[in-house]
């Protein structure tokens, strides 16, 4: 399988996720917030779909949801919904880290709305439930290793 394929995946099972977890957060929240729940729910099942897509016109078979998700939250109040809609979020934008390393300009284009929405998401949900920052990284959803510059080689050490 390509690597772009494998990359479409990764960003498809986070998408499968986020589908199922929006569920969870949606179901604890009332009003203004359960609105913008279901409206990220709509969006991750649009993007799901477009992915799916891409996916079937690379003749591969898009990685099914699972039946249920180990969430990294238990939701027992509207705060700890956000916390989980937030964390959900960081999953988004680390899959779609993957995706942005992709050969095709529209793949990399791809990654980088989506990573931008997700963060943005995160960033709303974590602000308005008064949460931290997500593990005080600059880039919420990133591994530390991907901050870490990488001598290239051939480069003399600096």
């Amino acid at each position: 399988m390509s690597r772009s394929v494998d990359a479409l995946q990764e960003a498809l099972k986070a998408e499968h996720a986020a589908v199922y977890g929006y569920g969870v957060v949606g179901a604890r929240l009332r009003g203004a917030l359960r609105r913008s729940a279901t409206a990220h729910w709509d969006a991750h099942r649009l993007q799901r779909d477009r992915l799916m897509a891409r996916i079937s016109q690379r003749g591969a078979r898009p990685v099914a949801a699972a039946p249920a998700y180990r969430l990294p939250v238990r939701v027992t109040s509207a705060r700890t919904a956000a916390e989980l809609a937030a964390a959900l979020e960081d999953g988004v934008v680390t899959a779609y880290a993957g995706l942005a390393g992709a050969p095709e300009a529209a793949l990399r284009t791809l990654a980088a709305r989506a990573m931008q929405e997700a963060v943005a998401r995160s960033v709303r949900w974590r602000n308005g439930a008064g949460l931290p920052r997500a593990n005080g990284a600059a880039f919420p959803g990133l591994p530390p290793s991907a901050l870490t510059p990488r001598q290239r080689p051939g480069a003399e050490p600096g």
